[in-house]
Parts: C-alpha cells; sequence; structure tokens
C-alpha cells in the first residue's frame, strides 16, 4: 500500500517542498510513526525516492499500466 500528499496545480513550489520535508521527518524521525505505518501494510520506500517528483513518475507509470486494462475492461466513472 502506497499514500501521497497532493496539492492543487499552481501550488508554490516552496510549500510543496516545505510539505515533503515534513512528511519525510516525521517518517524518518518518529519510530512509532514509522511502525504503524509498517503494520497497516504501508512500503515506505527509500528516502532518495521520497520526493514530489518520484511520486509524480510512480503516478504515471500507473496510470500507463492500468489505464489499458481499466478502458478493456470498459470500466467508467459514475
Amino acid at each position: 500500500m502506497w499514500a501521497g500528499l497532493f496539492v492543487p496545480k499552481g501550488t508554490p513550489k516552496n510549500i510543496i517542498s516545505r510539505l515533503n520535508a515534513a512528511a519525510v521527518t516525521t517518517v524518518d524521525d518518529d519510530p512509532a510513526i514509522r511502525q504503524k505505518l509498517l503494520e497497516q501494510g504501508f512500503e515506505i520506500p527509500p528516502r532518495e525516492q521520497q520526493t514530489p517528483k518520484a511520486l509524480g513518475d510512480y503516478q504515471k507509470a500507473e496510470i500507463e499500466k492500468w489505464w489499458p486494462i481499466i478502458k478493456a475492461a470498459g470500466i467508467k466513472a459514475e
């Protein structure tokens, strides 16, 4: 399981950097939170992958992987 923080398009880069730093620091510096996330099935990527760019790249790869399957199955939002 994974999770990410998403912000509205156009959010200033300094705000995105501050949010990312807070999230990464919390997971790295608080063993209780880290353990709770792991117990809930979260996979915590290596620190170098905990960036806005890495999340965007992952999201794009998942869309490319799953979109053809969703389209072929005729799945549509209601």
